[in-house]
């Protein structure tokens, strides 16, 4: 494995852009998640973030729910251990549009529960306040007295 940069214009032919990379792709994954429109939405989305090392970011409009672990496979030189038997999702994965030279930056990125809350407050109305059932007055019946 090269410690070297190359920009995937200076790739020789035949050479493999993984070659210089240290398997960033392996490293988490990120599933599309509803676009919150609600408290009820950010609520949960508070209580994603709470488990674990993972966040929430948004790309191009669409919310994904990241969760950070490297894969079992990785091997000390970034490759895979696992190649010969790895899911269909790594077989199909190419570095046509790889986050190799990405800059890793999100329209959108939380990494707190506390983050996503204020974003909520910033763009959802006001939370409504709990209304107390109207309080009945308990009276108590008089005694009748009879004359």
């Amino acid at each position: 494995m090269s410690t070297v940069t190359v920009k995937r214009s200076d790739l020789k032919s035949g050479e493999v852009l993984c070659s210089y990379c240290t398997a960033r792709c392996c490293r988490y994954f990120a599933l599309p998640i509803e676009t919150p429109t609600t408290w009820e939405d950010y609520d949960h989305m508070r209580w994603y973030i709470m488990h674990g090392h993972s966040a929430i970011f948004v790309d191009e409009d669409v919310w994904f729910l990241m969760v950070y672990g490297d894969c079992k496979y990785i091997l000390p030189d970034y490759r895979c251990g696992n190649y010969e038997d790895r899911p269909q999702i790594c077989r199909t994965y190419t570095t046509d549009d790889c986050e190799y030279d990405n800059d890793g930056t999100y329209d959108r990125l939380f990494e707190t529960p506390e983050q996503i809350w204020e974003y909520a407050h910033a763009v959802l109305p006001p939370k409504k306040k709990k209304r107390k059932g109207k309080s009945k007055i308990k009276t108590e019946n008089l005694p009748v007295v009879h004359v």
